[in-house]
């Protein structure tokens, strides 16, 4: 299954991002299928072929979370925003109403 994703470029502390199209399970740092723009997180410039992100997306390239926002933000698919924060692990696991065990009839 192909999917649009990042794929990290730059130095420490100052990374960038090529936006690509690869396989889902191939690591961050493999071959790609194509190159389709870049993303600056530190100054949230992006860069995007909009005709070929529309063509990969038509024949079935899933975008990530975070590519799926770019997307949004640069008005290339229309949607809502995939919120990115995390729920901490102790308000996901919330506590269960327990009810009172019924009493037995006496006998």
């Amino acid at each position: 299954m192909l999917a649009i994703k990042l794929k990290q470029i730059g130095k420490k502390k100052q990374h960038t991002f090529r936006i690509i199209v690869a396989e889902k399970r191939s690591k961050m740092g493999g071959t790609n299928t194509e190159d389709l723009g870049f993303w600056n997180p530190h100054t949230n410039k992006f860069g995007l072929n909009k005709e070929r992100v529309q063509y990969w997306i038509k024949n079935g390239a899933q975008p990530t979370d975070t590519v799926h926002n770019i997307l949004i933000t640069g008005k290339i698919i229309e949607g809502k925003k995939i919120p990115m924060h995390k729920t901490p692990a102790k308000a996901a696991e919330a506590p269960k109403a327990e009810t009172a065990p019924e009493a037995a009839p006496a006998v």
